[in-house]
């Protein structure tokens, strides 16, 4: 029995090396034939002896048939968005800005940014278990089964110099030559295309039968190591090193230690990526040194440490057929141009945003104008401009309505805004609907009620507001037509269950103009109910930290209107949660209530934001910049002469990351 087993390995490890050397390497080292033949034998002898099963056998990389759902997954370091540069001034006020925070000189590693669908790998003991989708940055779904149909991806890591447990980030990628095989299949069969390899690598990230994924012959490209015990300090080391374990990196990577190097880097690659068999949509510059990665920390969004830099659009031309005009949840009314369709960058684009009145009036268009289109960002189209030498025979000025498309209210414009509003918010089909589909969306309650199911439930009148959704029964949806049982009890219990969603994501849920995810979580961080959220005029708004002016009189406008009391009264009843949960606040404590304190310098325990939260947790205020009303300044290595100067000047007391700690630790 042990030669069986011993023989199983030895092909294992044999398939493994073929495969890297083919996909990872593009060097292949045996025929098609010769790898076929040896798979073929790996196969009957696993069926012959199950009890040597592995999942991370070269022999499951050709999928299942067997359907099953994906399950929801968190992550255990959040997946941010990066912020987004097109211009080289852009990068070099990140390079400063970075630099100054830190007050130390930096080098940046610069590395495509590929297009495709975000994936993060979970590795134990050198193997693969667990892959997941970016999602909505805080979870995503377990894609393992398909994942492990990609073979650029290692089951088994090479070496053995690899931490015990880590997670490594990349992008699941299309070629640009399966993306064009897959769409001539798709139109001979009369399905509907793929938009760009991007759309396609996530779709079939997404599908159920792993067998099907591997047919799809997906890539991949990894560019972040994350864990307890990383083999270097720096991100280029431990690139280097996930490249020897066996996973595909940018082998155009650069290291560079300024600016000239940067744009030289800039400069090459805006031209050479088109040469390239796989979809990028621009660079990636990130500090190299992971301690200052972790003093420059993050924002709410974003880490401080890395930036995108976007390339320049694909411009083409084409002709204006028409204007017409959407309704957001807002009321803000969007002008948007119909199109003779046109191919651009990899999509057939037939509409395009115009945003406003002003760029319409800039743009000086007319019906039947040659216009020109970019893809802002590579992703949303929009007219930039205007062929006016190819005019002839046009049409009529185009002027922005007077009225609302949907409900004939006249449009208002508010002062110092660019949108134009329905001000008719309870009887615009848009607006109400709008707000309907924003509520039951994944990221506020994450009921299974989708854009067409919102549309017929208003329009047979079952609900009319967000509360209305709480007073349904499966029994009523039968009378619905094309609605069976299972449907109808589904939709009811995902409202059932909607009552368990914490208080932020309630808030948030409530659509108040200017309240995303990040802002309803501030709020309800400080006031931890709905009444105290109710109750918080404007000046006790502005006072929590990243409230503005802007937000803090939409809160107030919202629950100064009688009908939107009402509203939260009713889903009150219904039992949905507006107020923290008393085992969060447990963690919290008073010990620095009523106290300010400025952050300056770079710390040996905890990066700033973590400070920063701390000292939020504990009752105190973080502040920017010094003044009388500081009581303290957290200082670390390198703290700006400046504040130390100013808070010398002013006497205010400087005390170090050990003395803050003892300040708020447990009795």
């Amino acid at each position: 029995m042990s030669d069986i087993k011993n023989k199983i390995e030895s092909l294992r490890s044999e398939l493994h090396q073929y495969n890297y050397n083919y996909y990872v390497l593009s060097q292949p080292a045996i025929s098609d034939f010769d790898f076929d033949r040896k798979l073929k034998e790996l196969q009957l002898l696993e069926e012959q002896h199950p009890e040597f099963f592995d999942p991370n056998s070269p022999t499951q990389r050709v999928g299942s048939d067997i359907s099953e759902g994906f399950r929801q997954v968190r992550h255990k370091y959040p997946m941010l968005s990066l912020g987004n540069t097109y211009s080289k001034a852009e990068v070099a006020d990140f390079y400063e800005r970075a630099r100054k925070f830190i007050n130390e000189d930096i080098e940046l590693v610069c590395e495509l940014k590929y297009d495709g669908a975000s994936i993060s790998l979970i590795y134990e003991d050198g193997k693969l278990v667990q892959a997941i989708t970016r999602g909505d940055g805080e979870k995503g779904d377990d894609v393992t089964a398909n994942v492990r149909t990609i073979k650029s991806i290692p089951l088994k890591l090479r070496g053995n110099d690899y931490p015990a447990q880590f997670e490594i980030r990349g992008e699941i990628l299309m070629p640009w030559s399966v993306f064009d095989e897959l769409n001539r299949e798709r139109e001979q069969q009369g399905e509907q295309l793929f938009a760009n390899p991007r759309n396609a690598a996530s779709g079939t990230l997404k599908l159920l039968n792993s067998a099907e994924v591997a047919k799809r012959k997906l890539d991949a490209f990894f560019y972040f190591l994350l864990g307890e015990k990383l083999p270097a300090e720096t991100h280029f080391d431990n690139l280097q090193c996930i490249k020897r374990w066996g996973f595909k990196i940018f082998d155009g990577m650069r290291l560079c230690k300024s600016l000239d190097e940067v744009f030289e880097f800039i400069d090459y690659w805006d031209n050479e990526r088109k040469k390239l068999p796989v979809a990028t949509d621009g660079i990636v510059f990130k500090v190299n040194s992971l301690r200052q990665q972790r003093n420059l920390g993050f924002t709410a969004k974003s880490p401080r440490w890395a930036i995108a830099y976007k390339f320049q659009a694909e411009r083409v031309r084409t002709r204006l057929n028409s204007v017409s005009y959407q309704v957001g949840r807002t009321g803000a009314v969007t002008p948007v141009a119909n199109l003779d369709p046109v191919q651009l960058s990899g999509s057939t684009v037939r509409r395009a945003s115009l945003h406003n009145a002003d760029i319409i009036q800039a743009l000086d268009l007319h019906i039947g104008d040659m216009v020109f289109v970019e893809k802002g960002g590579e992703i949303i189209p929009k007219i930039v401009g205007v062929d006016t030498k190819a005019r002839f025979m046009l049409g009529d000025k185009v002027q922005f309505i007077k009225n609302c498309p949907e409900c004939g209210t006249p449009l208002v414009r508010m002062e110092g805004e660019a949108a134009h509003y329905c001000p008719n918010e309870d009887g615009c089909p848009p607006q109400i609907k709008g707000k309907i589909e924003h509520f039951v969306s994944r990221k506020a309650m994450n009921i299974s009620a989708g854009v067409e199911t919102v549309d017929l439930l208003y329009n047979k009148g079952y609900i009319k507001t967000v509360a209305d959704l709480y007073d349904l029964r499966w029994e009523d949806l039968l009378l619905l037509e094309r609605w069976a049982e299972k449907s109808a009890k589904n939709l009811v219990q995902s409202i059932e269950d909607s009552k368990q969603v914490p208080f932020d994501r309630v808030l948030y849920a409530l659509g108040i103009r200017y309240v995303g995810e990040t802002v309803a979580k501030k709020l309800t961080s400080i006031l931890h109910n709905i009444k105290a959220v109710e109750d918080a005029d404007y000046e006790q708004l502005v006072e929590i930290d990243e409230i503005g002016d802007r937000i803090a009189r939409s809160v107030v406008d919202f629950f100064g209107k009688e009908k939107n009391k009402e509203l939260v009264n009713r889903l009150k009843k219904h039992g949905l949660q507006f107020e923290i949960d008393e085992r969060l606040l447990q963690k919290t404590s008073g010990k620095l209530r009523g106290i300010s304190i400025v952050i300056s310098g770079t710390f040996e325990k905890y990066s700033r934001d973590e400070l920063k939260n701390m000292i939020e947790q504990h009752g105190g205020k973080s502040i920017s910049s010094i003044s009388k009303k500081t009581d303290f300044v957290l200082a670390g290595e390198n703290m700006g002469p400046a504040k130390l100067e100013k808070a010398e000047k002013l006497g205010i007391k400087i005390i170090s990351e050990n003395e803050f700690l003892k300040m708020i630790e447990e009795d």
